[in-house]
């Protein structure tokens, strides 16, 4: 019977609390069961193990996250967007270290399909970037080239790896200045 009180949405929202304080990989559902004073075996009435809570993580955290981008990108196109876009990217990614981490697990793509949250985040991200006129498979990498630069330049700033005295805040708007420039000026693939 499972315990009074205790739910998936309590469960997955004192996962990612725990991500957050302790890291990502220092999720495990003895931790979590220690956080509520349960056995272990009491928390499989609420998710189907380890794998399972990750991936209900990064779903609670992927909505999260997007719509705080929803919220800074609402009214603006270009630069601006691209600029709110990046600025929301990266402090969810700084202040919510377990939680982001948690948005780059790889997630089964009929439960990517099924996601609303994940729907929602494909839909602003190709919005947004429709603004510079791209259209597939031009937007497809467009995505990862902006997925790849946000991720790589949080993944550095939060592990301390940039030694350089300059100001990182600076550093973050040159990179996404030098991004609008290569957005605006796009090689579009040519047909075969």
């Amino acid at each position: 019977m499972p315990r009074a009180g205790l739910t998936t949405d309590r469960l997955v929202a004192a996962a990612a609390d725990l991500a957050d304080e302790a890291g990502y990989e220092n999720v495990t559902l003895s931790a979590l069961a220690r956080r509520f004073g349960v056995k272990d075996a009491s928390l499989y009435a609420h998710v189907r193990g380890l794998r399972d809570l990750r991936t209900r993580m990064a779903l609670l955290a992927g909505g999260e996250m997007i719509d705080r981008i929803a919220a800074a990108v609402d009214g603006r196109s270009g630069r601006d967007a691209l600029a709110a876009f990046a600025g929301a990217y990266r402090e969810y990614a700084l202040t919510r270290p377990g939680r982001y981490a948690a948005t780059q697990l790889p997630l089964d793509q009929a439960l990517v399909t099924d996601s609303p949250a994940l729907r929602r985040t494909a839909e602003i991200t190709y919005g947004m970037l429709r603004s510079y006129g791209l259209e597939e498979p031009d937007l497809t990498d467009a995505v990862r080239l902006l997925r790849s630069t946000f991720h790589g330049y949080c993944a550095l700033e939060s592990a301390g790896a940039f030694g350089d005295p300059r100001d990182l805040g600076a550093s973050w708007d040159r990179a996404v200045e030098a991004l609008h420039v290569a957005l605006v000026n796009w090689p579009r693939e040519q047909p075969r």
